[in-house]
């Protein structure tokens, strides 16, 4: 047989179609209702845009944008992410490797002494072979699709990884956009307690004063002491919160961020652009961890295709093509042509059960991957409907809290007032100044709560999951 005869043969096998044993894949029905909540709670809160907005169109305070930025940039989680997503290109690029022959060159020189009692002269001698070729090893041609299908499920892996970076993204642009604004609200806080505890300071020297002119009693000195600890405890707590926001926030953004891009009181935060409409299966579909649970889903499925395979004949090619001689300097001469082409076939007739156990594996695995994807989809619309909620009520809670931090400043002027002409006892006036406080610091933070809300709205959503550069597509 010609080299010149089987190589055409060779070519003519590899290009032969190979058949997918892995089941069709049809999407499974999202297990959530077909329209978003209704009711009182979610009458603010309308989705009314075809698409999210970019983030950077969504931010639009441009400090908060630079730290969202720098998180990007340098957060060590989100790179781990980022290098987990070329570790499976590279891992997938490998898997679709074996669609091609491997190929090497190959030499070798081979010397050998044979003793007198096994010589035909009866003297011993020594013998030399070199050869040099072109060697193709143990080629499988993929006629049931096994090697299609573990591509396939690579690929999927590959893309489900991806996917999971973009979750990882949209985690990250929201995480540092709350951080941003709970060390806005616990530095105003911070400025209250202050101003709160300076006057307790006053109030008791004037108690301390009083009670030792005989004006008041020690009941009422030890309640204004009372209220002193009382400050100087919540001054040193929210000392304490703001110092853990920025260590936390060093963290997150992954280096120190300029004391010029952080808030310096609670911020009342504008977002641009509005929220996508369209029923809860579609816009479900935008996030990043469904789209990651559907391709683990895809690719357990192609799985099931690899362990149908493993039931039929597995067909290898291994070939060389090349020189040998006895005398190194004769081995590219005319006459010295060698070649080997080596076909196999191989089909399981009894492996223990292993064949059938790894078909049942991989139903299994598929089975948990629909699973995960359902619960993916329904903890996905609860996330949605919470913001919803908050986003739709938020804005009473805050009206109903600056209205109750107003009225209770009003009580507290009041019954300083009383208590210095002597109409209300002080007691009133310290019980006047907790509701006030208490408050107060209630406002701080629903003020932060109403600027948080769209953010969480728009991370639950999906919004962030876009690159600003598009990524190279897998090779």
């Amino acid at each position: 047989m010609k080299i010149v005869k089987v190589l055409p043969l060779m070519a003519a096998m590899m290009l032969t179609g190979c058949v997918s044993m892995s089941p069709f894949y049809d999407r499974p029905e999202a297990p959530v209702a077909s329209a978003w909540p209704q009711g009182p709670a979610y009458e603010q809160a309308a989705l009314n845009q075809a698409a999210l907005p970019d983030w950077e169109a969504f931010y639009t305070d441009s400090r908060l944008r630079e730290v969202i930025k720098m998180t990007l940039a340098n957060n060590r989680d989100y790179r781990v992410a980022m290098l987990n997503v070329e570790r499976l290109r590279q891992a997938y690029n490998i898997q679709r490797s074996e669609f091609l022959p491997y190929l090497a060159a190959a030499g070798e020189g081979t010397h050998t002494r044979t003793p007198e009692s096994l010589s035909e002269s009866g003297v011993a001698k020594i013998s030399h072979t070199y050869s040099a070729n072109l060697a193709m090893a143990s080629y499988e041609l993929d006629l049931f699709g096994r090697i299609k299908s573990l591509s396939q499920e690579a690929l999927n892996r590959y893309f489900a990884t991806e996917e999971g970076r973009k979750s990882a993204r949209v985690t990250l642009i929201a995480e540092t956009a709350n951080l941003w604004l709970k060390l806005g609200a616990d530095r105003s806080l911070l400025d209250f307690a202050k101003m709160t505890l300076e006057s307790q300071e006053k109030s008791f020297q004037l108690s301390e004063a009083s009670y030792k002119a005989g004006a008041i009693g020690l009941l009422e000195l030890n309640q204004a002491k009372t209220m002193l600890a009382s400050a100087q405890r919540a001054h040193a707590s929210a000392q304490r919160a703001v110092a853990q926001d920025l260590n936390a926030m060093g963290v997150l953004v992954g280096t120190q961020v300029p004391e010029e891009l952080l808030p310096v009181k609670v911020e009342k935060v504008t977002l641009a652009g509005v929220l996508p409409q369209g029923a809860p299966s579609e816009v479900l579909l935008n996030r990043p961890d469904i789209a990651a649970a559907e391709y683990a889903l895809i690719a357990a499925n192609a799985n099931i295709g690899a362990a149908r395979a493993a039931f039929f004949p597995r067909i290898t090619l291994i070939g060389a093509y090349g020189s040998a001689a006895t005398d190194l300097g004769d081995l590219f001469t005319g006459g010295t042509r060698m070649w080997s082409f080596v076909p196999s076939i191989s089909l399981p007739i009894f492996t223990g059960g292993a064949a059938w156990a790894a078909y049942q594996v991989s139903q299994r695995d598929k089975e948990i991957a629909i699973a995960n994807y359902e619960k993916a989809i329904q903890v996905a619309f609860k996330e949605v409907a919470d913001a919803m909620a908050t986003e739709g009520t938020i804005e009473a809670e805050l009206k109903a809290q600056a209205d109750l931090a107003s009225s209770t400043k009003q009580a507290y002027d009041l019954a300083q007032a009383r208590y210095q002409q002597g109409a209300s006892s002080f007691l009133e006036v310290l019980d006047s100044q907790r509701q006030w406080v208490s408050a107060q610091t209630g406002l701080v933070m629903a003020e932060q709560a109403r600027a948080a809300s769209l953010v969480t709205l728009y991370k639950t959503l999906g919004g962030g999951a876009i690159d600003a550069q598009p990524k190279e597509a897998a090779k």
